[in-house]
C-alpha cells in the first residue's frame, strides 16, 4: 500500500473535521444562528444561492463579523503550525517551538514599540495600520532571528545549540523591553497592549486579514517544496550533505519562513502559544516524522485547534470573551507535560 493511499483517510479526516469547525465557528457566538441558516447565507454571500429575505441578520453577522474572524483563525492556526514544523525539523527536537530561537518575542517586540508609539503620536494612521503592524512585527521577528542566527554561526558553520541558547537570551531581552513599554504606556494604550499580549481573534477585519493570508499561503507553498531536505536532516547535518542538500541555506530559509509566518501571526492576534509546539508533535505520533505528510497535517491541525479554542473563548464566558492565549496554553501546557510524562516512562 502507497504511503498516499495509507494517509488519505486522515487528510479526509482532518479536512471534515476543519469544515465542521469552520461551521460551528460562524454560527456560534454571543449571538448563536441555526446552522442551516449559516449555510444559507455563506453561501449566499459566495454567490451561491439565490437572495432570501429572512437571512438579513444573519448575512451580516456571518459575512461582517464571524467569517473574517473564521478566516483569520485558519490563518494563524495554520502559519503557526507551519513554524513550529520547520523549527522542529532544523533543531531536529520534536519538542521545540517558534519562540524559542526569539522569533515569537522578536515580532512581539516590533509589535509593541508599533502600538506605543503610534498611540504617543496620536495613533496609527487608520488605512495603513493592518500593514504597519505585520511589517513591524515580522521586521521585529527577522531582526532577532538575524542576531540569533549571526551568534550561532562560526567558520562558516551553524550550531543549533549556539542558536538555541541565544535565543533564550534574548527571549529575556525582548520580554523585559516590552515590560518596560508597558510600563510607559497610558492607560487606553496599556489595556490595548495588555489584551494584545494575551492574544485574540477580536476585532478580525478584512483588511487586517489579507497579509497575513498572503504570507500564510507563501509558507504554505514554500515548505512542502523542502520536505526532502527536512526529511534528510532527521538523520543529521552531515548524512544531509552527503545526500546532497546544502544544509547552510536550509537553516536560513527555514529560519527566515518561520520569522515571516510567525511574525504575521503575532500582528494579526498578538501572542499565541503552543499552537507550533503541540499540533506537530501529535501529528507525529499519528503520522509519524515523515515531512511530506507532517507538513500539510500539521496545516490542518493547527487551523483546526485555534478555531476550537476560539470557540472556547467565544463561548465559555459569554458574553465576555477570554483572550485565546490563555486557551491555548491551558490545553497546551497539560499536554506538554503528559508528554513529558509518557516520554520519560
Amino acid at each position: 500500500m502507497t504511503q498516499a493511499v495509507r494517509a488519505r483517510p486522515l487528510f479526509i479526516a482532518l479536512g471534515s473535521l476543519l469544515l465542521l469547525v469552520l461551521w460551528l465557528s460562524l454560527a456560534l457566538g454571543p449571538v448563536s444562528l441555526p446552522l442551516g441558516d449559516t449555510l444559507k447565507a455563506l453561501l449566499r454571500l459566495l454567490g451561491l444561492s439565490a437572495q432570501s429575505d429572512n437571512l438579513g441578520q444573519a448575512e451580516l453577522i456571518v459575512g461582517q463579523i464571524r467569517l473574517p474572524r473564521t478566516l483569520l483563525g485558519m490563518a494563524v492556526g495554520g502559519v503557526l503550525a507551519l513554524s513550529g514544523v520547520a523549527m522542529q525539523g532544523l533543531f531536529r527536537n520534536p519538542l521545540a517551538d517558534p519562540g524559542l530561537v526569539g522569533v515569537s518575542s522578536g515580532a512581539a517586540l516590533g509589535a509593541a514599540v508599533t502600538i506605543v508609539f503610534g498611540a504617543a503620536f496620536g495613533g496609527l494612521p487608520e488605512a495603513f495600520a493592518p500593514y504597519l503592524l505585520s511589517a513591524c512585527a515580522f521586521g521585529g521577528g527577522l531582526g532577532v532571528t538575524w542576531l540569533v542566527y549571526r551568534l550561532g554561526r562560526h567558520n562558516g558553520q551553524t550550531s543549533v545549540a549556539t542558536m538555541l541558547l541565544a535565543g533564550i537570551a534574548l527571549t529575556a531581552l525582548a520580554g523585559a523591553l516590552i515590560g518596560l513599554f508597558t510600563y510607559l504606556a497610558d492607560d487606553a494604550t496599556l489595556r490595548t497592549l495588555t489584551f494584545w499580549n494575551l492574544g485574540s481573534l477580536n476585532g478580525a477585519s478584512y483588511p487586517r486579514l489579507w497579509p497575513l493570508l498572503l504570507i500564510t499561503l507563501l509558507v504554505a507553498c514554500w515548505l512542502p517544496r523542502r520536505v526532502d531536505a527536512l526529511n534528510a536532516l532527521l538523520l543529521g547535518e552531515s548524512e544531509a550533505r552527503h545526500l546532497g542538500f546544502d544544509v547552510e541555506r536550509l537553516k536560513i530559509e527555514l529560519v527566515l519562513c518561520t520569522a515571516l509566518g510567525v511574525g504575521a501571526a503575532v500582528a494579526a492576534a498578538g501572542l499565541i502559544g503552543f499552537i507550533g509546539l503541540v499540533v506537530p508533535h501529535l501529528l507525529r505520533l499519528i503520522v509519524g516524522p515523515d515531512h511530506r505528510l507532517l507538513v500539510p497535517a500539521s496545516m490542518f491541525g493547527g487551523a483546526i485547534l485555534l478555531l476550537l479554542a476560539d470557540l472556547v473563548a467565544r463561548l465559555a464566558l459569554a458574553p465576555a470573551e477570554l483572550p485565546i492565549g490563555i486557551v491555548t496554553a491551558m490545553i497546551g501546557a497539560p499536554f506538554f507535560l503528559y508528554l513529558l510524562v509518557r516520554g520519560r516512562s
